[in-house]
């Protein structure tokens, strides 16, 4: 018995059918092939999961930008202007503000009350809106005619972790996909050549809540969100090593291609059309990769519109990078940017700390509106702009001016296609504590995001663990006053 027989011995017929490309393997491998392999029938390539998809209804934006202010921006010295906060600096802190309320490091608060802190940044108003304006914005002051801007968001959780991961993911959960994961599941993506969400972080403080904040949760991981590093190699394991040639990386990947295939033939795992997905875009961004990172390519004057130094890591850079990423058809951009946590102290508070993190957003925040509406991209992108939760009129007693965590109300700002622009929306209170009007949830947000990308928010779901799940969960409705 010749060697090849003695092998066939040990091959099950089921074994065989699956393996072999002519018989059930063959079969099932053609039909996820679709139009790209083997003279199938042209059709949609279903063993892709970033193709593009039709959403549910003509969308307004093809595009997002998320510019997230991780640590909660105080709205009183940013975006809310409280001129009888003012007045009251230094004055104890009605009950009504305090009976039965939560606030994170509660101990603060109940050694010693606290007292009302008056702004500590002057105000001015700006545009034919006459929107009020801190002074630590001086660049975005000069776009509010191009903004919307929500004085009534208000979320549940206090802390930092969940309450970003109640923005990003719906949810106080790990293990729930982020928005842009959603978003991606929904629509795919319109690059063949980049990722459809890229993350970018700027900021010296650690990012809380971290990789979960963009992860793809149960969806399969192509999905998820794909972090440019703040270093030379910005694009994770993207370089080939010295001496690896690009025909044998080609050999390489096309080889391990047609292993996945077969594999994913015999066993139809989802997450093998992940990996195949994930390997080809890599290969081909060892083109464009570099390129998009490349700044020196544009102008002086775009530069110094974002006040953009090629080489560095910063939002400055960022922010440029992203809109570069769109205009290549990336999908949805989250750029986060720390170091907005003022309680107080030496490393957080409300003197020159809110100065360097202002300095460091403003101008390359406004400059992202700006030449997005240049160059005639703003009227289909979003950008989105706020933190994860607001700051208590009430101070903070340390060392330095500082806040306490506040989720009754806080800023968020909209700009681009969709967007009714130069309208404040909400009222709050005198002191700047509780909502008058137009109360505004996370997941109302999350919503009308989907909803200007054409996609139904109580539509678009994953059946996980007997259970249809959604971005909102069982709330979120679309804010009717923000559209146009």
């Amino acid at each position: 018995m010749t060697p090849q027989e003695k092998t066939l011995l040990h091959v099950t017929r089921r074994h065989f059918y699956s393996q072999c490309f002519v018989g059930l393997g063959g079969i099932a491998l053609g039909g996820l092939m679709g139009g790209r392999g083997f003279g199938a029938a042209a059709g949609p390539d279903l063993r892709d999961p970033l193709v593009p998809r039709a959403p549910h209804f003509a969308p307004k934006v093809k595009r997002v930008v998320y510019l997230f202010m991780a640590g909660a921006p105080s709205q009183f010295e940013t975006w809310l202007w409280r001129p009888e906060l003012r007045k009251l600096d230094g004055q104890p802190t009605p009950d009504s503000f305090l009976d039965g309320k939560r606030f994170a490091f509660m101990e603060r608060f109940t050694k010693e009350r606290p007292k009302l802190l008056g702004p500590q940044r002057d105000f001015r108003q700006h545009g034919q809106s006459g929107t009020w304006v801190s002074e630590v914005f001086p660049h975005m002051a000069s776009i509010v005619d191009d903004l919307a801007l929500v004085h009534t968001l208000r979320t549940e959780n206090f802390n930092h972790a969940p309450a970003k991961l109640v923005f990003n993911t719906g949810s106080t959960r790990f293990g729930r996909p982020s928005m842009g994961s959603w978003i991606t599941y929904g629509l795919g993506s319109e690059s063949r050549n980049l990722p459809a969400f890229v993350v970018l972080r700027s900021g010296e403080q650690n990012l809380m809540g971290g990789v979960n904040i963009w992860g793809s949760g149960f969806l399969p991981t192509t999905f998820q969100g794909v972090e440019f590093l703040r270093s030379a190699d910005p694009i994770p394991n993207l370089s080939s090593p010295p001496g690896y040639s690009t025909g044998r990386q080609s050999d390489r990947v096309n080889a391990i291609r047609e292993l996945n295939l077969a594999r994913l033939a015999e066993v139809g795992d989802p997450e093998i059309s992940t990996r195949i997905a994930s390997y080809e875009l890599a290969h081909r961004m060892q083109t464009s990769g570099p390129e998009l990172m490349d700044l020196s390519t544009e102008s002086q004057a775009t530069l110094d519109l974002y006040g953009a130094v090629p080489g560095e890591s910063n939002f400055a850079n960022n922010c440029l990078v992203a809109r570069r990423l769109l205009e290549r058809g990336t999908r949805f951009v989250q750029l986060y940017h720390t170091g907005w946590d003022h309680h107080g102290n030496r490393v957080n508070n409300l003197a020159e700390k809110l100065d360097e993190v202002s300095l460091a957003v403003d101008r390359a925040s406004a400059a992202l509106v700006t030449d997005l509406k240049q160059r005639g991209l703003l009227d289909d992108t979003l950008v989105i702009w706020g933190g994860e939760f607001g700051r208590t009129p009430m101070g903070e007693i340390q060392e330095l001016p500082g806040r306490n965590h506040h989720v009754e109300n806080f800023p968020i700002w909209f700009a681009g296609g969709g967007i009714k622009a130069g309208q404040t929306i909400g009222g709050v209170d005198e002191l700047g504590f509780f909502i008058t009007k137009d109360p505004i949830e996370v997941h109302d947000v999350q919503a009308t995001i989907l909803h200007l990308l054409g996609l139904d928010h109580t539509k678009l779901t994953f059946r996980h663990q007997g259970r249809d799940f959604r971005l909102t969960d069982v709330g979120g409705r679309v804010i009717e006053k923000l559209l146009a």
